[in-house]
């Protein structure tokens, strides 16, 4: 078993209903491909320390996942990069 942490910035002009549905959306796309999410956590819309696509805040969102193979965090990786909803993404495998 792999683990993995993915931190997410959410585009702060979406509703909290549609963030919550880019959120579950992205949930979805780690459970079915494979992974499992052993926690997550929101931590609310915070100040970026610059700008991102003329963004100056996001929600934050931390996730830890783990999975057999890379699959479903490669899927992640490309769903986020393609979505105007998520401003930036990070993945971590860890070592344990």
């Amino acid at each position: 078993m792999k683990n993995y942490e993915i931190m997410f910035i959410v585009r702060p002009t979406l509703s909290e209903e549609d963030v919550t549905k880019v959120v579950d959306n992205f949930k979805n796309i780690l459970t079915t491909n494979g992974a499992k999410i052993d926690d997550m956590q929101e931590m609310g819309q915070r100040e970026l320390a610059y700008e991102i696509k003329k963004f100056k805040s996001g929600y934050y969102y931390v996730v830890t996942v783990s999975a057999n193979d890379d699959a479903a965090i490669k899927e992640f990786d490309r769903l986020a990069r393609i979505s105007n909803d998520v401003i930036r993404h990070l993945i971590t495998k860890i070592e344990k």
